[in-house]
This record gives structure tokens, sequence and C-alpha cells, in this order.
């Protein structure tokens, strides 16, 4: 029975945070620099949750050309910049990181 009052805690507290944002709409002007850095915002996020992804295998950071998973999102990243393409870059990526493991 606890974790389900831990839920209902958790779910409580996600919807007052998220709300929050909402209630203050109109009654709270950010600074500016805070507007300044918002565009920023998915880049340091999507950076943050790829980059172990591609660098740590088995929990070491590896660099080196048998990390096939660094190369196909280099790969990957290459493709994105040229094309800005979603489904393109996915794809190249995983075509990119199969071929590199059959290696």
């Amino acid at each position: 029975m606890n974790i389900w009052w831990l839920m209902v805690v958790c779910g409580v507290i996600t919807f007052g945070i998220r709300y929050s944002f909402i209630a203050a709409e109109g009654h709270f002007q950010p600074p500016g620099w805070f507007h300044r850095l918002l565009p920023f915002v998915p880049v340091a996020a999507l950076t943050a949750l790829t980059a172990p992804e591609l660098l740590l295998v088995n929990g070491d950071i590896l660099l080196g050309l048998d990390n096939p998973r660094l190369w196909a999102g280099v790969v990957a990243i290459i493709v994105a910049a040229a094309w800005r393409n979603t489904l393109l870059t996915i794809g190249c990526g995983f075509l990119a990181f199969f071929l590199l493991q059959c290696l």
C-alpha cells in the first residue's frame, strides 16, 4: 500500500510544479537573461541524454575506433547538420551503427 501513496504524492508534486507555471502566466515576468537562454534548453537536454549513451561502454569512457556508438553518433550528427531531416538522421545513424557492429 505504501507504493500507492508514493505514486499519489509524486503525482501531486508533479502536477503542482506544472500547474504553477500555468497559474503564474501573466503574473510573473522572467528576467531578460532567462529569455535569452531558453533556446539552448532543448540542445542541452538532448546532449545530456545522448552523450552518455555515445561515450560510455561498460561504464568506461571509450573514444577510440572500437566504439561503434560514438561513430554512428558522429554520422548522425553530420547527416542532421547537412539535411535537417529527422527520419533520415535516425535511419543513417542506425545503419551506421549496424554496419560498424558488423566490422
